[in-house]
């Protein structure tokens, strides 16, 4: 037709019509003209055989420099970025124009191209059902997750079967560790009710670093064991190839980004507590599963059985509790209560937490702390602990090395912080010591912080004496109740008058 340009389509079709038709014919049905179509006859090349290279409309600007000066950079330093090289030119040749930065880039690339160095070829791989399970970390701190306002520094441990794109996400507090992958690869097996026949992570290149060769022996020896008592094969990466766990690899952006999402519909990242942001990350991992729900219960037929427990997913550790009332674990001080001092409790040392035990009998659970990124060491205060022996020397308060974590809230420290600024410290020491029994004693911690703040909101201090008084009546003035003890012999007459009225009816 005219005004459009015959394609290599419009005369393949023309020239196999030709076979059985006349020019006209065959013309008419590939949509051109009966002159097209004879000029086709007489000369059967291709529109793109005959299509001329296009000429260059304007000088080289790299004419002069691209294989006097550009090439020789590209083989002295293969991996030199084109902007560098760009920059480069400019300041070599100040005549050159800044436009051109894009003709620049493009002939790099086709020299690289033709004259590169070889790149590393990714093997796709064709994945079987049961056959793989895939562990590894991802650090997700940049969302800006708040715990009650405060910055959660965590990670996530994510596994994932590739083929049927199950998912399990468990929030870490620390680092890469042989305690996190334990605790949530056994957390993952349970939820995907089976178990891969093969297990892969990375090469804990985190949780090896700073140990001596018999620690890092004994948590190989503890991750093959992990991995025997669910009878999966222990396979790693080879250390610094990511590619290598590219299933799980490529998982962590989509999860990331749907976390992202998340919290933005949500309308804030701040949560309550840790179990609340657990919760969440779990909601979101789950909603992803059930996208694949078909595939994965097709998936759950080859996992193999579940053993009949889980194996330990901690570490235990033996600690003598000292003089200062607690223990140093991980350059971590833990307060406990003072009955323990001289006594060697056993530690089981989870992500998040620590079990204490004395003997077989667990005493208590405390929140695990973490020392400081410089490597100064860190305190897990509780105040119930030590607030009976601070109460006999409240001077200790001034000076206590753990004395910004021995405030439950942040009211006690500001009023510590009034009082020392106006009062002598050895009462500002008294009166703050006497905040912090009125609320262990009376069991009102986050209320009398409430009504700390108000006081000094209104620039006062806090009166400790109005205060007992405001959060309840002092023990030593509740009345005494006294119980007179009932003689027995009393239940006897009464049987026996009960009888007796039966044998009357």
């Amino acid at each position: 037709m005219p005004g459009r340009h015959v394609t290599d389509q419009q005369m393949r079709f023309f020239m196999k019509l030709r076979q059985n038709h006349p020019v006209e014919t065959a013309a008419a049905k590939a949509d051109i003209s009966r002159a097209t179509g004879y000029r086709i006859a007489q000369d059967p090349r291709l529109p793109s055989q005959k299509a001329q290279p296009r000429r260059r409309r304007r000088p080289d600007p790299l004419e002069t420099i691209f294989e006097a000066e550009v090439v020789p950079l590209l083989k002295e330093a293969p991996g030199l970025r084109p902007v560098a090289i760009f920059d480069e030119m400019l300041r070599r040749h100040p005549e050159l124009s800044p436009g051109i930065r894009r003709t620049l880039e493009r002939r790099i690339r086709s020299w690289r191209a033709e004259h590169g160095a070889e790149q590393e070829v990714i093997f796709r791989q064709v994945h079987e059902p049961g056959k793989l399970g895939l562990s590894d970390f991802t650090d997700i701190t940049a969302l800006g997750v708040t715990i009650a306002g405060q910055p959660l520094a965590h990670m996530l441990y994510h596994f994932r079967l590739p083929w049927s794109g199950f998912e399990h996400a468990h929030v870490i507090l620390g680092g890469e560790s042989y305690v996190a992958l334990a605790e949530g690869l056994q957390n993952a097996l349970w939820s995907a009710g089976g178990a891969p026949h093969q297990h892969r992570s990375d090469s804990l290149s985190a949780a090896f670093r700073n140990l001596d060769a018999d620690a890092k022996s004994d948590l190989t020896r503890r991750y093959d064991a992990l991995c025997a008592h669910y009878r999966m094969q222990p396979t790693r990466n080879n250390r610094g190839v990511a590619h290598e766990n590219g299933s799980i690899e490529s998982a962590h952006g989509h999860l990331k980004a749907a976390i992202r999402d998340a919290l933005l519909m949500r309308g804030s990242a701040d949560f309550g507590d840790l179990a609340d942001y657990r919760a969440f990350v779990d909601e979101i991992v789950g909603r992803r599963n059930a996208a694949q729900g078909k595939r994965i219960a097709a998936e759950r037929a080859y996992l193999q059985a579940l053993p009949a427990h889980r194996t330990t997913d901690f570490e235990e550790v033996i600690v003598t509790v000292s003089s200062t009332g607690g223990f140093t674990l991980r350059k971590v001080f833990y307060t406990v209560p003072s009955r323990l001092i001289g006594h060697r409790l056993r530690i089981r040392l989870y992500d998040d937490r620590l079990e204490i035990f004395l003997g077989g009998t667990q005493l208590m659970r405390l929140p695990r702390g973490r020392a400081h990124p410089d490597g100064r060491h860190d305190q897990v205060v509780n105040y119930h602990h030590v607030i009976h022996s601070l109460r006999k020397k409240p001077m200790a308060l001034l000076n206590l090395v753990y004395r910004d974590k021995l405030f439950p809230l942040p009211a006690y420290r500001r009023a510590f912080e009034g009082l020392v600024a106006q009062l002598p410290e050895k009462i500002a020491c008294k009166i703050t010591v006497e905040l912090l029994a009125l609320a262990h004693d009376r069991g009102c911690e986050r209320e009398l912080a409430e009504e700390l703040d108000r006081v000094l909101d209104a620039a006062q201090l806090p009166d400790p004496v109005a205060l007992r008084q405001q959060f309840g009546p002092d023990p030593s003035d509740l009345p005494r109740v006294t119980v007179q003890r009932v003689d027995l012999d009393s239940y006897d007459a009464l049987v026996a008058s009960a009888a007796w009225m039966g044998e009357t009816a």
